[in-house]
């Protein structure tokens, strides 16, 4: 393998995002809540990190850090060899050229009064990109690349289906030839015929312009049709780390065995064993001490509830009786799990 093939693209280590609580008279800080708080991960170039957890675990938080849309409290974001979170006003703006993303709602991601070819056609304004001729252009081959026609850059974003909506914000995305896309949640408000088309487009671009993905998602299916590896989160911290292949077929983590036994399967020779978690999330105003799934972990019920996952907050590493090197558990007793979820042959 070459060192640049190598290198990872982008290198996020011990990440942290903690948003105020204000209360009383005087809105003083009486709290802090804890978003994001020690994720690190790394993505090589033209490979999909698929980011995956429930609803308020930080996974979006963490694609908008790797953005700068908000600044982080601690921890650092490389690109392409660049630590970005030390850099201000006009020195960070070449990397917003190639960092993009794709938002979730692509209806309220863009100015209704606005016609789309105006819309995806901003950020080369902004960088001040060609001249009016040379930007039409790209607008119309952006345009085409997504499967939109060319008349439809006299309308407006409300004449368009869901679908058509998250093309344009695709090739507004697309526009300024970024080398990294945060999709967040980028088809989670389709129907599911549409999701499918939306994928197959992403994949296939990818593929084409050499497109680098950080996936936030909380459908595990999606997850596992368009990620290369993936990174399950829990109350802002990053339980599992592993290849897509590897990590739905033998989840380490408790949290990430009872994340894929949820998924739906047809045939019933091949249904998971069904892992069902008590108690609800604790509040990331107040999260536990020690691993923060401990609470409503079974694998430490069944192993007596041992003192350490109160106390110890585990490392993301290579736990014994982890093959390959490159999946990562923070558990304490990853090698005391149950035998493997059971998939069929």
């Amino acid at each position: 393998m070459s060192e640049t093939a190598a290198t990872p693209l982008l290198q996020v280590r011990d990440l942290v995002k903690y948003f105020p609580v204000h209360g009383g008279v005087l809105q003083r800080v009486v709290g802090q809540v804890k978003a994001v708080d020690g994720v690190s991960f790394d993505i090589r170039r033209g490979e999909t990190l698929g980011l995956v957890g429930e609803s308020g675990c930080g996974k979006t938080t963490v694609g908008r850090l790797i953005l700068r849309l908000i600044e982080p409290t601690a921890g650092s974001i490389t690109f392409d060899g660049t630590d970005i979170t030390a850099l201000r006003g006009a020195a960070l703006k070449p990397f917003r050229r190639k960092i993009q993303i794709i938002f979730q709602d692509p209806y309220a991601s863009l100015d209704p009064r606005t016609p789309i070819g105006d819309s995806i056609g901003e950020g080369l304004r902004i960088h001040g990109l060609g001249n009016a001729a040379e930007r039409l252009d790209k607008v119309r081959k952006m345009m085409d690349l997504v499967g939109l026609a060319p008349y439809h850059a006299r309308r407006y974003p409300h004449e368009f289906s869901g679908g058509q909506r998250q093309r344009i914000g695709i090739a507004r995305a697309l526009v300024l030839e970024p080398d990294l896309l945060v999709c967040d949640e980028p088809v989670s408000a389709l129907d599911v015929s549409i999701q499918a088309q939306v994928l197959n487009l992403l994949k296939s671009l990818q593929r084409e312009l050499g497109l680098t993905y950080v996936f936030v998602a909380h459908n595990m299916g999606v997850v596992e049709h368009i990620s290369d590896r993936v990174a399950v989160m829990y109350l802002g911290r990053i339980a599992e780390v592993a290849d897509r292949q590897t990590i739905f077929r033998d989840p380490h983590h408790p949290y990430t065995q009872a994340l894929m036994s949820a998924i739906p399967i047809p045939d019933a020779r091949r249904r998971r064993r069904r892992v069902i978690l008590a108690g609800d999330v604790p509040s990331p105003l107040n999260p536990p001490s020690g691993c923060r799934f401990h609470p409503r972990c079974p694998l430490r019920e069944r192993l007596g509830n041992p003192e350490i996952c109160a106390t110890d907050q585990p490392d993301l590493i290579v736990r014994a009786g982890t093959d390959p090197v490159e999946h990562l558990a923070a558990c304490h007793f990853v090698s005391e799990r149950d035998a493997p979820l059971h998939l069929g042959g």
